[in-house]
């Protein structure tokens, strides 16, 4: 008896009363499973389209986001204010560090002007800092956003609570709630990619994780060099049928078991045989970036090929143009302390805002050229903003700047969001969001909003409550919308 004959075997013995009721279900159990084998009856969509804003066309087909994990500071990037140059150097006001608390800052720290120069670029008068002159190029397609905040300063907690919702981990990541709530517009490609560049985030892969949502909305990551996918490839000696037909095999065997058992991972388990087989034909193809022309190579200043953020940017841009939903692109080396070769905010800052300037910039350009940035939401940030003072542990200086959630600068463009556009200011040392702030949650429900979701109706219920990206709280951000 082979294992198929066994399998059902048991299933004809299989007569107890658990097996009654559970089969009780076997029509939604069939609807579940056609719907992750891409026969959706009901849409595409396995959220069944009950969490769509009424009235509402979507802007965005997919979403960019560009996590520069670490922390830029906005002080040297696109906050400029000149009282703080007039006070660096000046002990800080002991008002600014009453009831506060901060990672590092002990006794009282120095006041730190910025570390870069500052112009405006385009018709809007955007100011933007000298480490990004390929980006003053696009300064007329940003929406800045000055006044984000958040409540965590430590790096893993605010992570957490950007892509999840809350600082702790368990929470599905935003690009599993976006496929959850819109499905996939590619059956032979997932529909939630991560790639990585310099490491990636401190808090490693659960930022992608999908949480207590079927583990089919999770994150894949790529590789933007060699192997995109590691064993995507066969065994040596197994050829593309033979890989087709024990798919087949053990997806009949995971059917019975699911009509058993009616665990709804059995589903996801198949989705997944079926995904990773039409993979190893679809992804090789999408992640080749060797195809595209020099001319679009040097737009991103993918030179050599060894700057992996810059193969990541133009990944994204093929990858959108094959149907994926969300592409997250982390890169690390943006917490900026001490005061060592290479380091500090101000060194530190330059090397990296080099690395992804004019990748960036290329890309937003890209996505304009191909009709794709009217369909297309590109997202840029870190998980909190900088001190305007240094750090001062045990009564040091150094030249960086502490964690901040009480403002900081993020930017978005394309899909239905206003362009050479400033929402937001803080006071006259970027300390306090003086107007326009947006909280981590508000900055979610905009993205689902304009993705055509409601973020107060894309819930899941776990554990006995119903449970949403935006916890309890976010508001659309109206101001940024065209």
């Amino acid at each position: 008896m082979d294992i198929l004959q066994e399998a059902q075997f048991k299933k004809a013995h299989y007569n107890s009363r658990r097996h009654f009721l559970k089969n009780c279900m076997s029509g939604l159990g069939a609807l579940s499973l056609s719907s992750l084998l891409g026969e959706n009856i009901l849409g595409d969509s396995p959220a069944l389209h009950n969490s769509f804003s009424e009235g509402l066309l979507p802007k965005a087909k997919n979403v960019i986001f560009l996590h520069m994990a670490g922390a830029p500071s906005q002080l040297e990037l696109f906050d400029y204010k000149p009282l703080l140059k007039q006070l660096d150097g000046k002990d800080c006001p002991q008002s600014l560090l009453e009831g506060k608390r901060f990672a590092f800052i002990q006794g009282t720290p120095k006041m730190l002007g910025p570390q870069s120069n500052f112009k405006q670029y385009g018709k809007s008068g955007a100011w933007v800092s000298d480490y990004l002159p390929h980006f003053s190029e696009v300064a007329d397609d940003i929406c800045f956003l000055k006044a984000v905040h958040t409540e965590e300063f430590n790096h893993a907690p605010a992570q957490f609570l950007m892509y999840t919702g809350s600082p702790r981990t368990g929470r599905p990541s935003m690009g599993s709630w976006t496929t959850y709530g819109l499905g996939s517009m590619n059956k032979d490609l997932p529909g939630f990619v991560v790639l990585v560049s310099r490491g990636g985030p401190s808090s490693g892969k659960r930022l992608w994780g999908s949480g207590f949502l079927p583990s089919v909305h999770q994150g894949v990551q790529c590789a933007s060099t060699g192997e995109p996918i590691s064993n995507l490839e066969n065994p040596q000696g197994v050829d593309p049928h033979l890989r087709k037909k024990a798919i087949d095999a053990i997806n009949k065997i995971n059917e019975l078991e699911y009509q058993e058992s009616n665990d709804p991972e059995i589903l996801t388990r198949i989705s997944q045989y079926e995904l990773a087989f039409r993979m190893q034909s679809s992804v090789p193809e999408v992640m080749d970036i060797s195809v595209e022309p020099d001319y679009i190579k040097e737009l991103y200043g993918i030179g050599d090929g060894t700057n992996a953020f810059a193969n990541n940017c133009l990944l994204a841009r093929r990858l959108v143009e094959k149907g994926v939903r969300f592409v997250q692109l982390y890169d690390r080396s943006w917490d900026h302390h001490g005061a060592g070769p290479g380091s500090g905010v101000g060194r530190g800052m330059q090397g990296s805002c080099n690395y992804v300037d004019k990748a960036m910039t290329g890309l937003i350009k890209d996505l304009k050229q191909r009709g794709l940035l009217d369909s297309t939401l590109l997202v840029w940030g870190g998980e909190f903003g900088r001190t305007p003072m240094m750090e001062a542990r045990s009564g040091k200086g150094f030249a960086g700047r502490d964690h901040h959630g009480e403002a900081f600068t993020m930017w978005m463009t394309g899909a239905g969001i206003k362009r050479g556009y400033t929402h937001g200011e803080t006071d006259e040392i970027g300390y306090h969001g003086l107007s326009g702030r947006v909280h981590v949650h508000d900055l979610q429900a905009t993205i689902l909003h304009q993705l055509g979701l409601d973020h107060e109706k894309l819930t899941y219920r776990f554990q006995g409550r119903d449970f949403r990206l935006t916890d309890v709280h976010g508001k659309v951000v109206k101001e940024i919308l065209a």
